[in-house]
């Protein structure tokens, strides 16, 4: 929003005449709406950022500069409806930074299409678990790449057996 210059007056103590404008006043809210308007407007015109949501957060964009220098890999989860989620984690990602990133992209999609934001992710880990060839990742603290886990590979969310 641009300032309305039609409403400044010419004052001054002396007798001599001054400019003095008067510059609109935003809500803080008002102030952020209009600065993610621009950046979506910007970020939909530029051919190297269509690929990107319009209100785009400073993770997502940090991830993707990470991803270019390669010091990130894209794991692609396999929900159980064969819906395919690219998730951006770093090279040295253990199976918990993978679970993290995971939980960050349901909340950030679910906010965006207006769904329910509230996921039990509680219950997600204790009732599945996550897949990469036929191998379970049961250790939080094992490093990806000692799965095995590359650039681009798959993981799939496997219902967890009732040990009796």
């Amino acid at each position: 929003m641009e300032p309305d210059l039609s409403d400044v007056k010419m004052e001054s103590k002396s007798g001599q005449q001054k400019q003095e404008e008067h510059i609109p006043t935003f809500t803080h809210s008002e102030a952020m709406n209009t600065a993610q308007e621009m950046l979506a407007g910007l970020i939909v015109n530029d051919p190297l950022l269509r690929d990107l949501d319009p209100h785009v957060t400073l993770e997502e964009v940090n991830s993707m500069i990470a991803l270019e220098y390669g010091q990130a890999m894209v794991v692609n989860v396999r929900r159980q409806d064969n819906e395919i989620v690219p998730i951006v984690v770093t090279q040295k990602a253990r199976v918990i930074d993978l679970k993290h990133a995971i939980k960050r992209h349901f909340t950030l999609r679910q906010m965006r299409t207006g769904g329910s934001t509230h996921i039990s992710w509680r219950y997600i880990w204790k009732r599945y678990w996550l897949n990469f060839n036929g191998e379970k990742l049961t250790d939080d603290n094992k490093k990806l790449k000692s799965y095995g886990i590359r650039n681009r590979d798959n993981v799939v969310f496997v219902k967890k057996l009732r040990e009796k």
